[in-house]
């Protein structure tokens, strides 16, 4: 390996060690806003070596949006991939994220928008975004299930996608207020949702 090439993956790792900091410190300091002089102490950094590795404390929050998104979406392609039933591809996709939450409290103190009051606007447009591309993912699984008479919904297809959304933004967001998990009884309310809301098409033989 290059000296170059030693600097950048030096630099790499610390930008990666200060995420880490970061995510570390907003799971233990619930409903406490981070500051950089504080997640400097904690990195061991002074707050000069700090902007070094990013321009801002946006910066470092963008870096763990980037992070969620990229972790999430590429495992909602994986089931794309691999489930054909819409059904279970929407059960699947609903599953990992409260899954994924339940392993990073850290990270849903950002998915809720908390950690993020009186940071940058554009920081929880990137959190919209988020939830917005989950919905957009839900409509289109149940439009295509619709075309191909696989499945019909009760409600329109916008609204059951928006209520299965939102569904899973609260039990986050109740995770990140009173630590209960996002995943309790979710298979048992996932049966009686799907059996009320998503009604498989059955095909005559």
């Amino acid at each position: 390996m290059t000296q170059a090439n030693e600097q950048k993956t030096a630099k790499t790792s610390r930008k990666e060690q200060i995420l880490q900091s970061l995510v570390q410190m907003l799971e233990k300091n619930p409903g406490t806003r981070i500051t950089t002089s504080s997640l400097a102490k904690e990195v061991g950094l002074s707050e000069a070596a700090l902007y070094r590795h990013f321009a801002s404390k946006a910066k470092m929050f963008e870096g763990l949006i980037e992070f969620i998104e990229e972790a999430v979406f590429t495992r909602v392609t994986r089931i794309l991939q691999d489930e054909p039933q819409a059904i279970y591809r929407c059960e699947h996709i609903l599953t990992l994220l409260l899954a994924f939450a339940d392993k990073n409290p850290g990270l849903c103190r950002i998915l809720t928008g908390e950690a993020l009051v009186g940071e940058d606007d554009r920081l929880r447009a990137r959190v919209s975004q988020f939830y917005e591309r989950l919905e957009t993912q839900l409509k289109q699984i149940l439009r295509e299930a619709e075309i191909r008479d696989q499945m019909k919904t009760v409600m329109p297809v916008p609204v059951t996608a928006q209520m299965l959304t939102s569904l899973a933004e609260g039990r986050i967001q109740q995770f990140s207020r009173t630590g209960r998990s996002p995943v309790e009884n979710w298979p048992e309310q996932w049966a009686f949702l799907a059996d009320d809301l998503l009604k498989p098409v059955l095909v005559s033989v």
